[in-house]
């Protein structure tokens, strides 16, 4: 099989796009950070997956993390204090994040996580918004959104109830505990777990399956899947974001970071 890398210099090296046969291949690649999204790779996913859709050849498009350490670590932390501070900052953060994940989540071709290692906050809504989840025994997840003080917009938190209906999605956002694979595919975080050494013949075995199936019929049972999880016209979607918000505006969420980069437990206030 032919790997053709496209669209490099066009967008940061920490997201590399590579076509593989019929299969398109997004990388998050900064291992050193455990592939943790900067601003500039949340600005890639869409780009790179519009190129997908537009190439024919493509029939289903693989996420994975680069390093076999981690799939998405979650957000990078170190551009917090300059972009997610302030409002007028968390905002424009919060578009562009919201942007590439519901490029994702609405995308018309099938979409597969491939998760090896850690699959943490942000990342584990990458994967969530993708159609199939499959991860090797030694992955980990959780959601430390709690831990740090942020806000966790509203989409994010539709797609964890999606996965694991409203008691489940309780446990996980409340106590903000990490999960093993095999404990995440109970509570229905992933759909497969596998043995690391049998990751990619697995992911092959799906991606055959899927490609052998007709586009159109599968485009057509996704679009109406999707439907089917929209949030309902009585949600109110701006109180939520306000919610959101008032998080990264707190005394908590600057504890919450100054906690993280000193490496200690926060002390929270609820203020």
């Amino acid at each position: 099989m032919t790997i053709q890398r496209i669209l490099q210099g066009e967008i940061t090296d920490h997201i590399v796009a590579e076509k593989r046969g019929a299969a398109g291949w997004l990388t998050f690649n900064d291992p050193q950070r455990h592939n943790a999204v900067s601003y500039e790779m949340w600005q890639a996913v869409p780009v790179v997956l519009e190129a997908y859709r537009q190439d024919p050849q493509i029939r289903v498009v693989v996420l994975q993390g680069a390093g076999g350490k981690s799939f998405v670590s979650g957000a990078n932390i170190s551009q917090f204090d300059t972009l997610r501070s302030g409002e007028d900052a968390v905002v424009e953060y919060e578009r562009v994040a919201e942007a590439a994940q519901l490029a994702l989540y609405d995308y018309d071709k099938p979409t597969i996580a491939r998760i090896q290692g850690y699959c943490i906050g942000g990342g584990l809504n990458i994967a969530l918004c993708c159609d199939i989840r499959i991860a090797t025994e030694d992955s980990t997840f959780a959601i430390p959104a709690g831990k740090l003080g942020l806000g966790y917009r509203l989409t994010a938190i539709r797609n964890l109830v999606t996965a694991v209906g409203p008691a489940n999605a309780l446990e996980i956002f409340l106590t903000a505990g990490r999960y093993g694979a095999l404990e995440a595919r109970e509570l229905g975080l992933i759909g497969k777990v596998v043995p690391a050494a049998e990751l990619d013949q697995a992911l092959e075995r799906l991606l055959a399956q899927i490609q052998a199936n007709a586009p159109l019929t599968l485009r057509a049972g996704k679009k109406m899947i999707r439907q089917l999880q929209q949030l309902g016209p009585e949600v109110d979607v701006e109180g939520m974001r306000r919610l959101v918000l008032e998080c990264f505006e707190s005394n908590d969420y600057r504890e919450g970071r100054k906690a993280f980069a000193e490496k200690r437990a926060p002390v929270f206030t609820g203020a």
